[in-house]
C-alpha cells in the first residue's frame, strides 16, 4: 500500500511542480549589462544555427542514431544499413572521423550569404552529444584536428574558429554551441557498462570522482572556447537533462518513468555547477549570453522554443529555432521550405515578440545546398525592402488581425508596421486592432507614395494602389507614422 500512496504523492507534487513552472518560467538574469545586453541581442532579429559534423557523410541525424533509446530519431538512422548491430553501428558511426574532409569549407561564402539574407547574428554546433569537437580542444583527440581526421593537415583545420573569425569580418554576433552531455567521453558513458540511455550509464552518487572528472573536462573545454575564439556573444548550451535535480524531482522522473510517459530511464542529478561556468567564462566575456536550454532558472537568459512559433508569443526574450529544409544536419535531396513561408515565419516570430534562428546543415565537402542559397538570397531581397518594420521592432499591444496580418512597432512607438501575407484584391484593407493617430502618414515599403486612408465606425480603412503589389513576391508592410 505504501508503494502507491508513494506514487500518488508523487503525481500530486508533478501537478505541483508543473502549475509553478507555468507561473514563473523565466527568471531573469540580475546583472543589469546582461539586461541590457538581451535588449540589444532582441534588436537582431533573425540568425543562423548550424548543426555540422563527421555524420554528414551519411545524411543521418546528428548524435542520435548512437543513442540506446527508443525513439524515431535515434532508429531512422539505422534504415539507413549501416549495420545491424547496436556497438557495431556506434563503432563505424565513431570511424566517420577517419574519412571527414571538408575540403570545400569556405566560411566567408556561408557569412556573405547571411548577411545579405538580412542575418545578424549566428550559432554554430562547437560540439554535439555525440562528443565531436568542431575545435581544437586539448582534451581529447575526437576533434576536426586530431591527425587521424583528414581535413586536421588544412590550415583552416579549426574550423570553429575560423567559422567564427568569418562571420565577425561581417559584423555579427557570434554564438558557440556545445553540448552538455558528452557521449564519447568515459567520464560521462562509462566504458565500464554498457549505455542505456541519453544519461551517464553510472551511478553518480556511487561513483562521483567519475562525475567530478567530467566536470572538470566540460568546465575545460568551455572554457578553451571563451579564451582562444576572440569574442563570443552568446553561449548556447544544449542537452538540458544535465542539470542539477532535487530529490524530488527525480522521484517524479522515476513515476513518469513507471507510467510509460518517459523514455530516459537513468534519472539522476548531473549537476555540472552552472553558476561556476558562468562566473569563468564572464570573466573572460564580460557581455556573454548564456542560454542553458529548458534548464529553468537565471542562465537561461533567453528561451528557445525548438521548431514550432508559440501561439501568442512569450512574456519575455525569446527565439524560436527551427530548420531550413526537415533535418537539421545535412540530409541529401532534403525538402527546404520556400521563401514565402520563411518570410511568414520570420514576421510572425517577430510580431510576437520573438527572434527567429534559422537552422541550415552543411554537406561533409563544406557546401551548402543550392537550395539554401536560393531561400537566403530570397529572404534578403524581401528584408532590404520591409527590414525596417523587423530589426529593433518590437510587439505592438495585439501582433495581429486574423490569420494573414500581423503587427511590430518602434522601440519608441511612434512607429507601426502592418504586415500583410496576402495583397489585398480590393485594393484596400481594414484594421481594427491598432490605434492609427490622427492625421498620421501610411506608406508601403519600397515606395514614397502616401496612401489615402480614413477611420470608420469599426476601425480604419487603407487604400492599397494594385500597382504596389510588384514592390515584393510575399509579404507586403505598411508603415504607420504619427503625426509630428
Amino acid at each position: 500500500m505504501k508503494f502507491f500512496t508513494d506514487l500518488l504523492c508523487a503525481a500530486m507534487m508533478l501537478v505541483s511542480m508543473v502549475t509553478s513552472a507555468q507561473e514563473k518560467a523565466y527568471y531573469p538574469d540580475p546583472n543589469p549589462a546582461i539586461q541590457q545586453r538581451l535588449e540589444e541581442w532582441q534588436d537582431l532579429k533573425f540568425g543562423l544555427l548550424m548543426h555540422w559534423g563527421p555524420y554528414s557523410q551519411w545524411g543521418v541525424v546528428e548524435s542520435w542514431s548512437i543513442c540506446p533509446e527508443d525513439v524515431g530519431w535515434a532508429i531512422d538512422a539505422w534504415k539507413k544499413g549501416v549495420a545491424t548491430e547496436y556497438h557495431d553501428y556506434v563503432k563505424k558511426y565513431e570511424a566517420l572521423k577517419n574519412t571527414f574532409n571538408p575540403t570545400k569549407f569556405a566560411p566567408e561564402k556561408w557569412a556573405a550569404a547571411a548577411k545579405d539574407a538580412g542575418m545578424k547574428y549566428m550559432v554554430f554546433t562547437t560540439k554535439h552529444h555525440d562528443g565531436f569537437s568542431m575545435f581544437d580542444t586539448k582534451f581529447t583527440d575526437y576533434k576536426i584536428t586530431d591527425k587521424g581526421t583528414p581535413f586536421s593537415s588544412n590550415p583552416r583545420s579549426n574550423i570553429a574558429k575560423e567559422v567564427f573569425s568569418a562571420f565577425r569580418q561581417e559584423n555579427f554576433w557570434i554564438g558557440a554551441y556545445f553540448s552538455k552531455p558528452d557521449w564519447h567521453s568515459d567520464y560521462y558513458w562509462w566504458k565500464r557498462f554498457p549505455a542505456s540511455d541519453r544519461n551517464p550509464n553510472y551511478s553518480i552518487r556511487k561513483h562521483p570522482e567519475q562525475w567530478k572528472k567530467f566536470v572538470e573536462f566540460t568546465h575545460n573545454q568551455i572554457d578553451e572556447l571563451m579564451t582562444d575564439y576572440g569574442n563570443v556573444d552568446i553561449l548556447w548550451l544544449d542537452g538540458g537533462w544535465v542539470r542539477k535535480k532535487t530529490d524530488e524531482e527525480i522521484k517524479t522522473e522515476l513515476l513518469e518513468i513507471y507510467d510509460n510517459s518517459r523514455v530516459a530511464r537513468n534519472p539522476q542529478s548531473q549537476d555540472i555547477n552552472m553558476a561556476e561556468i558562468v562566473r569563468k567564462s564572464r570573466l573572460k566575456q564580460p557581455k556573454l549570453i548564456v542560454v542553458d536550454r529548458a534548464v529553468p532558472g537565471e542562465h537561461q537568459n533567453y528561451l528557445t522554443p525548438e521548431q514550432h512559433i508559440p501561439e501568442t508569443g512569450l512574456p519575455y526574450p525569446w527565439e524560436t529555432c527551427m530548420t531550413m529544409a526537415g533535418s537539421w544536419s545535412h540530409v541529401p535531396n532534403d525538402k527546404y521550405k520556400p521563401t514565402n513561408e520563411l518570410v511568414e515565419k520570420l514576421v510572425d516570430v517577430v510580431s510576437k515578440g520573438g527572434n527567429f534562428l534559422l537552422n541550415i546543415g552543411p554537406d561533409p565537402n563544406g557546401e551548402l545546398d543550392a537550395d539554401a542559397y536560393d531561400r537566403l538570397k530570397g529572404m534578403g531581397d524581401w528584408i532590404k525592402i520591409n527590414g525596417e518594420g523587423i530589426y529593433g521592432s518590437r510587439m505592438n499591444k495585439v501582433f495581429n488581425e486574423g490569420e494573414n496580418i500581423r503587427f511590430t512597432k518602434s522601440k519608441d512607438g511612434n512607429t507601426q508596421y502592418v504586415f500583410m501575407f496576402d495583397f489585398p484584391a480590393e485594393g484596400k484593407i481594414n484594421i481594427s486592432k491598432i490605434d492609427i493617430p490622427e492625421k498620421a502618414i501610411i506608406n508601403m515599403l519600397g515606395s514614397k507614395k502616401n496612401l489615402k486612408w480614413k477611420k470608420t465606425s469599426t476601425g480604419y480603412e487603407i487604400m492599397i494602389p494594385a500597382e504596389l503589389k510588384a514592390l515584393t513576391d510575399h509579404v507586403w508592410t505598411l508603415k504607420v507614422t504619427a503625426a509630428k
